[in-house]
């Protein structure tokens, strides 16, 4: 069983020249012209050898009141990954479902009372006629919140189209927590985290602010005024999972590059990573197998994983590959028929998400990690 060691790019089948390339690739959207982000990990392997894992930049640059002495990156450190933490939202549905405590073919309603009559699968895939967010800040407390959400009109016909939605994976965690009467973070650490040892890997929940030394090892993220925070630096930036306590389906988990890089392993192993089987087989491939055929490129999607998706994978695209991006500027790329993985994690809203919109910079370290698969000889 494949689980991942440092080597060097020959011994995985790729071409060195290429591989050097893939950091630098990273490091030019430092400085302007291109300059996407203050700082950035990137972390690529292939049959698990890790053939790099570097820093750069500043994992922190600026302060509440301007600029601060900057913090440099190190490839340990934790980042804020935004929507990646969708896929942990996944596993823990599809682990529930393998033990036979939900159904993903079941109507959400038939958990959650108030809700849509849709599959829970629909969450999942964003199929469920969910619109992509509501503002959940003006709600009084959690049970209100979810009650906005099973409120809202369908964005369309629930099955005949596609819509990312935050709002699914929130609702996939409520149907999870209802189901095991535990709260999602319990959840993630019992299924997902603790069973594959990512000790780096959770949700800080509001309650418990982060300490000095989960600081120093934290990219921060954005300056949010509007609510009522200064510079985010070891909460979560996404409003909606602030709102929600830290703790949400669609966002809040905090991870370092190889910890995202064992999940991403894992995936490619069918389910399993060193000792432990996280997944049975037929279950890791339906979380891999297209759901949401005739809806059109963009709408390529297991359970959870996005399949197919040049707009990050660039040329690591193909129709076995799969992946997911986030907000704060992070990314995963996996492909079982070649065997690469990609994890990039940057802080490209730190101090604002006006920067790095474009996501050239995912697409230009996975080009180079492509290349050096094709010209490896």
């Amino acid at each position: 069983m494949t689980v991942l060691r440092d080597g060097e790019a020959r011994e995985a089948g790729l071409a060195p020249d290429r591989v050097a390339r893939i950091a630098p690739a990273c490091a030019a959207f430092l400085r302007p012209p291109a300059r996407a982000y203050p700082g950035f990990v990137v972390l690529a392997a292939r049959h698990g050898v890790v053939v790099v894992h570097e820093a750069g930049g500043d994992a922190v640059r600026y302060g509440a009141e301007g600029t601060v002495a900057p913090v440099p990156m190190r490839p340990d450190t934790v980042f804020d990954v935004a929507s990646l933490s969708k896929l942990f939202t996944a596993v823990v549905v599809v682990r529930l479902a393998e033990r036979g405590l939900l159904d993903l073919d079941a109507p959400v309603s038939g958990y959650l009372p108030g809700f849509p009559a849709v599959p829970v699968r629909s969450l999942l895939t964003h199929t469920s006629g969910l619109p992509a967010e509501i503002d959940l800040g003006p709600y009084p407390d959690h049970a209100a919140r979810l009650a906005a959400i099973a409120a809202q009109p369908p964005a369309y016909r629930p099955g005949t189209g596609y819509l990312y939605s935050d709002l699914g994976p929130i609702t996939a965690a409520a149907v999870a927590e209802r189901v095991t009467g535990r709260r999602l973070d319990a959840l993630v650490a019992e299924l997902v985290t603790g069973p594959l040892g990512l000790a780096d890997t959770g949700y800080r929940p509001l309650e418990r602010p982060p300490g000095p030394a989960e600081l120093a090892r934290t990219a921060a993220t954005e300056r949010q005024p509007w609510t009522g925070r200064g510079m985010v630096h070891g909460t979560v930036h996404d409003e909606n999972a602030y709102h929600l306590g830290g703790v949400a389906g669609h966002a809040g988990i905090f991870s370092t590059a190889r910890d995202l890089a064992v999940l991403g392993q894992t995936m490619l192993n069918g389910g399993r990573y060193g000792r432990v089987r996280l997944l049975g087989e037929e279950w890791a491939s339906r979380m891999l197998t297209e759901q949401n055929a005739g809806l059109g490129p963009a709408a390529s999607r297991g359970l959870g994983w996005q399949l197919n998706q040049p707009g990050y994978m660039d040329e690591l695209a193909s129709p076995t590959a799969f992946g997911h991006s986030g907000f704060t500027g992070t990314s995963l790329v996996a492909d079982p028929a070649t065997g690469v993985l990609l994890v990039l994690l940057t802080n490209r809203v730190h101090p604002t998400r006006d920067q790095g919109a474009d996501g050239a910079y995912r697409r230009a370290p996975a080009r180079e990690l492509a290349r050096a698969v094709r010209e490896s000889g």
